[in-house]
């Protein structure tokens, strides 16, 4: 990266002068220091898998348009050929695109220098026009096509791709330097070994990683508090919260292999966050097969973790919310209708209730349901759980609570992107069970959150739904949530979402 990285502006003196705990940190948060590096991150970043996504798609529609420009251009738009030239340029097209992806023309690397991949995109628009043309003379149709229309259709497309990704190589060089798009990562674990990784990142050419900073639970003695020209900006306890806030996408953990236990450890209170853990494998004696490793640039990893849902799968799961929470909209706006009205005559006050409750990334949400409690006996923080016959809940309310009724302005929820329609079901932020908040209850709970939490979810329909009264179905819930996440499909999401009507049918936990 062109700019200093802003965990590399804080000094050796600034950090140790927040050595100590200050007096207005709560137990657990982090330090001055680590708060404001954080802060410096707090804007979503571009994916460059997404980048090259999308480019792929224009340069698709790109080499198409300008295709079937040429061919109106020297035939017309009304010819009893056309259909048969549009479907070859489409086809040419898509080869092309497929092409250029299997040459590695869409790596980040090779985006950003143009004029050096200038022989290597030439050869592949080449070889697509040649395979094509072995095609049409293979399936004797080589007559019915013009050599000059696809002769200037050559130029013409290769003319637009290379001017398309001349103008992207200064974007991605601009969003790599605004740090718009890139890869944040964290180092766990300091010391020499945290050095040499550094400096092995740090001299790939072109990579997309911007190194954010150091955590260690080790003391200045054995883990210095700068390495590599970052600081050490606190422990690994500490490292949860700040990666929540700053976005990162990557933790690297530069242990060795032999170092099984502590890495173990390690593993076990970073697994809840929504990132990709990899085990930094540069130093390590043991080596595996190619195959086993990702690389930044020639720096080998080991994949631990993978974030969940992440890049294109976001983007299918995101349109189906949109999809579905429109048609959930438009089939159940009677019912909510009438809904509103009913519980208008019933009681005083408003027809919705909002809850804070924990959403993506642990972050605080506002959810909406219909209101099914008197308003004087509302409870926000949903610290006391409803329970059968609860006084507080109002005749309608006990009906839309039962049938899930009261879920439905949900709906609005999902499509305006809060929450998912289906998730793991969001939690109220101050919800106990026996005096114990629910991360207290369950030993990695938050790994809940590493998605977005859902209207409905696969514990729902496996009958874990309503009053969370005891310990054991705050773990299961958890488990079924766990499982989700870990198996997680757009077809999967059909399925839960096609069941929970059927599965709704059983109300015994609903009251």
């Amino acid at each position: 990266m062109n700019e200093i990285d802003p965990a590399r502006r804080f000094s050796l003196d600034a950090v140790r002068k927040f050595d100590a705990p200050a007096e207005n940190n709560t137990a657990g948060g982090m330090n001055d220091v680590a708060r404001q590096v954080a802060s410096q991150y707090r804007r979503d970043t571009m994916s460059p898998i997404m980048v090259s996504g999308v480019l792929r798609m224009v340069e698709f529609a790109l080499l198409m348009v300008s295709g079937l420009a040429v061919y109106f251009y020297y035939v017309g738009f009304f010819n009893y050929l056309a259909w048969q030239y549009s479907l070859t340029i489409a086809a040419t097209s898509f080869l092309a695109v497929v092409l250029f992806d299997v040459t590695d023309c869409y790596q980040i690397v090779a985006l950003m220098r143009p004029i050096a991949n200038f022989g290597r995109l030439l050869l592949v628009w080449a070889g697509t026009f040649a395979l094509m043309a072995l095609t049409a003379f293979t399936m004797k149709m080589s007559e019915d096509y013009s050599r000059l229309l696809f002769g200037t259709w050559f130029v013409v497309g290769f003319v637009l791709i290379l001017g398309l990704r001349l103008v992207m190589s200064k974007l991605i060089r601009r969003w790599a330097r605004d740090g718009r798009m890139e890869r944040r990562a964290v180092i766990v674990g300091g010391g020499k070994a945290a050095e040499v990784l550094i400096r092995s990142v740090e001299r790939q050419p072109y990579n997309d990683i911007r190194i954010c900073g150091i955590f260690d639970d080790r003391g200045d003695k054995r883990s210095p508090p700068v390495v590599a020209g970052y600081p050490k900006l606190g422990t690994i306890s500490e490292l949860i919260e700040f990666a929540r806030i700053a976005r990162i996408d990557m933790l690297i953990v530069s242990l060795p292999l032999t170092a099984e236990s502590r890495v173990l450890q390690l593993l076990k209170k970073l697994w809840v966050l929504p990132v990709d853990i990899r085990l930094s494998a540069h130093s390590n004696a043991l080596q595996f097969r190619p195959r086993a490793y990702s690389y930044i640039g020639s720096v080998p990893m080991l994949d631990i973790f993978d974030k969940p849902i992440n890049d294109w799968d976001s983007v299918a799961k995101r349109a189906f919310d949109i999809v579905f929470s429109i048609i959930g909209i438009i089939v159940f706006s009677p019912v909510m209708l009438a809904t509103a009205i009913a519980i208008k005559i019933d009681s005083k006050g408003p027809v919705l209730f909002h809850q804070k409750r924990h959403g993506f990334n642990n972050e605080i949400i506002d959810v909406y349901k219909f209101r099914s409690m008197y308003t004087d006996k509302a409870d926000p923080t949903a610290k006391q759980t409803v329970t059968r016959n609860d006084p507080r809940v109002t005749r309608v309310g006990r009906f839309i609570r039962k049938t899930s009724i009261d879920e439905l302005p949900q709906f609005f929820n999902s499509l305006f992107g809060s929450l998912s329609l289906v998730g793991p079901r969001p939690h109220a932020i101050a919800a106990q069970s026996h005096n114990l908040l629910y991360n207290e209850v369950v030993d990695g709970y938050f790994a809940r959150h590493k998605v977005k939490p859902g209207v409905t979810g696969w514990a729902q329909i496996n009958g874990w739904r309503g009053e969370m009264d005891t310990n054991e179905k705050i773990r299961m819930r958890t488990e079924y949530d766990l499982y989700y996440i870990e198996n997680w499909s757009l077809l999967f999401d059909l399925k839960i979402l096609c069941l929970t009507p059927i599965r709704l049918l059983n109300t015994e936990n609903a009251y």
